[in-house]
């Protein structure tokens, strides 16, 4: 259960005709989050790039600031699970009381345990303006993301969150079978690597719901963009962020929501995909 991708046995039934045979699947493992000896939350994911999940999470949760905030991060796979134990300075454990969670959450579930509306639609950070991009260069990047999505190869059962960037395409990608989780990863990958998100765009293969939308103003990233069509409170919240939301990006184009100055239609320079 602590491996991303597991072969299956199954029957098959197709055209009246019955066989058997294998399926790659992507496997589901409960991920408890824990701070200072004390668990936050248990969320459902796929068991890879756990220190990006343990960063990106504590990030997007306002847990911590920073990556700098986490004393030390321990990766313990039990029988029935993984924890994700985190050492945090005192000042920053005084949040977790604030900000707790109450109950599991299930696979991809973005805001379970949170207990008061406020906090379910809490205001998204700030995005600073970043830069522009071209028609071409969006409708590029979101075609770099299949081909890169190693467990999506193999299962088609699996979301992908990535950042792409002019001088560096394709930076970093991860996979989960939440959407949310996805984010997370990257999120953590882009905090663990020093990356500075408002150069780039965050590209996702899921819809876009308000989470999603605060997730990527906590990277600090001023353009999403997503294959699905998104929520009317993603929009209101991406609006509110500064965030320029772009959504149903398909082969022959896209649509945009929100902050449409940061599209222009010049061309700029292609660029070489490099994927951390």
């Amino acid at each position: 259960m602590h491996v991303p991708v597991q072969a299956i046995d199954r029957d098959i039934w197709r055209d009246g005709v019955a066989s058997e045979g294998t399926r790659l699947i992507p496997e589901e493992t409960p991920l408890a989050l824990t701070y200072n000896g004390g668990t936050y939350a248990v969320m459902m994911g796929t068991p890879q790039n756990l220190e990006d999940f343990a960063v990106g999470f504590s990030l997007d949760e306002g847990i911590i600031t920073s990556v700098d905030d986490i004393k030390s991060l321990d990766v313990v796979r039990l029988d029935d699970g993984i924890e994700l134990r985190m050492w945090l300075e005192q000042d920053n454990a005084a949040r977790i009381s604030e900000r707790r969670r109450h109950i599991a959450g299930p696979t991809g579930c973005g805001i379970c345990g949170i207990d008061s509306i406020a906090e379910a639609i809490r205001p998204a950070a700030i995005v600073p303006p970043g830069q522009t991009f071209t028609p071409e260069q969006i409708m590029a990047a979101m075609q770099t993301i299949a081909p890169l999505q190693a467990i999506n190869i193999q299962t088609r059962a699996v979301h992908a969150a990535a950042f792409w960037s002019p001088s560096n395409g394709i930076g970093a990608l991860r996979e989960d079978v939440g959407r949310h989780n996805a984010l997370d990863k990257l999120a953590g990958s882009l905090a663990r690597s020093r990356t500075d998100a408002s150069c780039g765009m965050v590209l996702l293969t899921s819809r876009v719901s308000v989470e999603m939308v605060q997730k990527t103003a906590a990277i600090g990233a001023p353009v999403m963009v997503a294959v699905s069509a998104p929520t009317a409170l993603a929009v209101r919240t991406a609006e509110a962020a500064g965030i320029t939301l772009i959504a149903i990006a398909r082969s022959d184009g896209f649509e945009v929501f929100t902050h449409p100055g940061r599209i222009t239609a010049h061309r700029a320079p292609e660029i070489v995909n490099v994927v951390a």
